[in-house]
């Protein structure tokens, strides 16, 4: 047996037959929906969790194999595989493999659960053009890599691409990044309320509903009647 269905098998042992009916509705996978034709094995993230703990000393190969599985949970655990390999540093392999697989990384999950660890941290300390680039890709899961990345940079109290990018994605076509966007203007709000106070002042009239409203969620209940307006 080899080792990409070693893992499958064990994944498979975990399997829930009442996720396996509530995640591909959860995760949009209907036609014309962002999660189109992905599949489920029903395996929540901490039993996935568990699964790439066990076999975290598999090769790169062995993760892109995984990566390029049409199972989710293949694919999510190939990424905490990664993660868990990089927990001392993010090597430039990591980083380079990471960027030329992110038509695979395709839900929002498996972004938010890989993108700050392993592109966050690798950036943190070195020039970040390569978010601006994917932030101009076609590639709906580029973007979104591109604007949660930052979670690490505000993490360490740097939130300049946080708003930065926002600006730059503002007038996204797709919900999922109205919604992330906002998620990070949020966290970058919990360092400098201020800050963001007078960010959505400025652009309240512009920013999409959802980005709006998420970006402000940690503001009293005053604070955000007025900035609603």
């Amino acid at each position: 047996m080899n080792m990409t269905t070693e893992i499958y098998k064990t994944l498979s042992s975990h399997s829930d037959e009442e996720k396996k009916i509530i995640l591909p509705r959860f995760f949009k996978t209907g036609k014309g929906q962002y999660g189109e034709g992905d599949r489920f094995l029903g395996v929540t993230v901490p039993n996935i969790r568990k699964v790439a703990k066990s076999f975290n000393d598999i090769s790169l190969e062995v993760i892109e194999e995984l990566i390029h599985s049409p199972w989710h949970e293949m694919r999510m655990c190939a990424l905490l595989i990664l993660v868990d390999k990089s927990q001392s540093e993010v090597t430039k392999e990591t980083f380079d493999f990471y960027l030329s697989q992110t038509n695979r990384i395709n839900n929002w999950d498996l972004v938010d659960l890989s993108a700050p660890q392993i592109v966050g941290r690798y950036l943190l300390h070195k020039n970040r053009d390569i978010l601006y680039k994917l932030a101009e890709s076609d590639l709906l899961w580029d973007n979104r890599i591109s604007i949660v990345s930052t979670l690490t940079f505000i993490r360490n109290h740097d939130l300049d691409d946080t708003y930065n990018l926002s600006i730059k994605m503002m007038h996204h076509r797709h919900d999922l990044m109205h919604k992330a966007i906002g998620w990070m203007l949020r966290e970058a709000g919990k360092r400098d309320t201020e800050r963001l106070y007078d960010f959505v002042r400025e652009h309240k009239a512009i920013m999409p509903r959802t980005m709006l409203r998420y970006s402000i969620e940690k503001f009293d209940k005053e604070t955000r009647k007025e900035l609603m307006k």
